[in-house]
């Protein structure tokens, strides 16, 4: 991408947002922004790993969803859901093979894309990219290891509240009506895919929460009401201490 193209400025401003980039200086994010191209995808757009592994990608806007499925029952669990300022091939990126994960557009999505090639240079020319680029990969293993033993060690209700707690802004604990981010307004469908269960138990869970006032849903949006009672269910405690997050889930 040209310095002087109208997408230069949003993708500079996207990548100092992002857990993966931010630290880097201004200069060096430019330097890589010019190797990308800008894409942009249809939502619902359903990419396998084999037709994508040869790019490295960084969403600018919109979800996407990296997810594995069982072609004989149909059944899917998905892996990672990322936002704008995620990269992913990341996996690609460092052992240079494609992996067995379908790609899904949750929404209409813009991407920087580069050759993988060109991604893995960044590893050699800039070792400060690398010292960003480990804790990111340790948290990634962490949420991979946290859906594991969700399924393994947990029912369906607490892998729900989990779920959503996840994905609560941790700055908002003392607020009410507090609406989840990047899940919020997935199908309940999506979010079964997300816990390794089905639609209608999840709709009915959803339900039986909203009859109790701990959620509210209302158009395919979800609002957490009761942050406490949610948390009680998903076997957490909360800590309300300035500045601290709540217990890794």
């Amino acid at each position: 991408m040209e310095p002087k193209s109208p997408f230069f400025k949003e993708s500079i401003q996207c990548l100092m947002q992002s857990p993966l980039f931010s630290s880097l200086a201004p200069s060096v994010i430019e330097e890589m922004i010019t190797h990308c191209r800008r894409e942009t995808w249809k939502r619902r757009r359903l990419l396998p790993m084999n037709e994508t592994w040869q790019r490295f990608h960084i969403l600018l806007s919109g979800r996407v969803r990296l997810s594995r499925s069982n072609p004989e029952t149909g059944r899917m669990i998905t892996l990672f859901l990322l936002g704008p300022g995620d990269p992913f091939c990341i996996f690609s990126l460092l052992d240079g093979k494609p992996h067995d994960v379908m790609l899904e557009t949750l929404d209409d999505t813009s991407l920087l894309s580069l050759p993988m090639e060109e991604a893995r240079q960044w590893l050699s020319d800039h070792p400060e990219f690398n010292c960003t680029l480990l804790p990111y990969l340790g948290e990634q293993m962490c949420n991979l290891a946290g859906l594991a033993a969700d399924l393994a060690l947990h029912d369906t209700e607490t892998r729900l509240a989990r779920l959503i707690l996840r994905h609560v802004d941790t700055t908002a604990l003392q607020q009410k009506h507090i609406s989840p981010h990047l899940i919020n307004n997935l199908s309940n469908e999506s979010l079964a895919e997300m816990i390794g269960s089905v639609r209608v138990v999840v709709n009915r869970q959803l339900q039986h929460w909203k009859q109790e006032g701990i959620i509210d849903t209302h158009r395919g949006y979800l609002r957490v009401e009761k942050l406490d009672d949610l948390a009680q269910l998903a076997e957490l405690r909360l800590a309300r201490t300035a500045g601290t997050a709540p217990a890794t889930l």
